[in-house]
């Protein structure tokens, strides 16, 4: 592997600053010790500027090269990382657990960050670019969409950003080993509840009430025929229902019940198609049941979207950090949702996975971030910005 060699120096520097986020986690948009650390040390790395409370508690760290471009204007390169935790309460009896009850980085944002200081060290340092290198540091992805309130504070236009490129790990490939694909790369993420009205009554007078559990366990099984016989089987989608609450004992049929769940997507086109026909479903379902039922469809996080060139870019950046060979340029999409989405929106640029090794899954009470994988993050990082901005 091509690690930098003053990246390497760093690495007992970044996995203490790792271990520390990992130590207080800090939910959505309340990151303040979180974006107070990373502002502390971009300002004592000497950035040109740091800048926080972009996105209500996002930072943005400026690093400008020491060498001039040739010709027309210089470029900028935008980097970024998540800063938030998730509401789980850890299980993994490491020295360095989280000291927060409920809370724990189980998704390995507490290594993004680190990995994207040390980048972000390495590059005032040396300075060996022409033009800008931006680090983004993000507060809520975890369902928060905060990267949509960041490009919605003007940060693109702000800094001038050109192009911009986010990371995440990926337990399950090989620790240090990258991956990314073109197009579609992560699902844009859906979210519905329905609220079912029936008439409640007698257990054991069911014809005299209108049951409203019959009625959703009827919404739910139909709901799976839309993903089987509506998708395009070339195409991918899903919908799961994940909560389903009713009644409060066992001889009264209620009168409501309540459904949650989500639907995925990696197309425009099957998203809308899923949005119709589930209210289609619901609708006609609690008709047929002699019911009501109001559907609530909101849309979250669109797709993550990867442009050509830039990944393209990012895979030989990748390539020459890790080995070629050790580079997947055509990962099979994931369905889980990512709100770099609306960066990539914004400006063209790629999202990459560098494997966590066998460790437990992400969201996971078990799961730890791989700290011998802070070499190959870091130096991918650096290395995007030297070889997108050439001295």
């Amino acid at each position: 592997m091509a690690i930098l060699n003053r990246i390497a120096e760093f690495h007992p520097e970044i996995t203490a600053w790792r271990r520390d986020l990992h130590a207080h986690p800090e939910l959505l948009f309340d990151v303040h010790r979180t974006a107070a650390s990373v502002a502390e040390k971009l300002k004592a790395f000497g950035c040109d500027e740091v800048v926080p409370g972009i996105g209500r508690t996002g930072v943005v760290g400026v690093i400008k090269g020491r060498k001039a471009a040739d010709g027309g204007r210089a470029r900028t390169i935008g980097l970024r990382a998540d800063m938030d935790a998730l509401p789980i309460e850890e299980a993994t009896g490491l020295p360095y657990k989280s000291t927060i009850p409920g809370k724990m980085h189980a998704c390995g944002h507490d290594g993004h960050t680190a990995m994207l200081l040390g980048a972000a060290k390495y590059l005032a340092e040396t300075r060996n670019f022409a033009g800008t290198a931006v680090v983004i540091f993000q507060p809520a992805e975890e369902g928060g969409g905060g990267g949509k309130l960041m490009v919605g504070d003007g940060m693109m236009e702000r800094f001038g950003i050109d192009e911009v490129y986010g990371m995440h790990n990926y337990p399950g490939i090989p620790a240090g080993h990258f991956a990314m694909r073109v197009g579609p790369i992560m699902a844009a993420a859906d979210h519905l509840m329905i609220e079912i009205e029936g008439r409640g009554g007698h257990a054991a007078r069911p014809h005299l009430a209108v049951d409203p559990i019959l009625v959703g366990a009827q919404i739910v099984s139909q709901l799976q025929s839309i993903v089987s016989r509506n998708v395009d089987p070339l195409e991918s989608g899903v919908v799961s229902i994940c909560v389903f609450q009713a009644g409060s004992t066992d001889n009264v049929i209620p009168q409501k019940a309540l459904l949650r769940g989500t639907c995925r997507s990696l197309t425009d086109e099957v998203r809308d198609l899923l949005e119709k026909r589930v209210g289609e479903v619901v609708d006609g379902v609690a008709k047929l049941h002699g019911a009501s039922a109001k559907l609530t469809y909101n849309r979250g996080y669109p797709v993550t979207r990867n442009h050509p060139d830039q990944t393209a870019f990012a895979a030989s950046i990748a390539a020459e950090i890790a080995g070629p060979e050790r580079v997947d340029d055509n990962v099979v999409p994931v369905m889980g949702a990512e709100d770099f989405s609306y960066m990539l929106n914004a400006r063209p640029g790629a999202f990459i996975f560098v494997g966590n090794g066998d460790s437990a899954g992400l969201h996971h009470p078990a799961y730890d971030f791989n700290d011998d994988i802070i070499p190959a993050g870091s130096s991918y990082w650096a290395r995007l910005v030297e070889k997108a901005l050439p001295a």
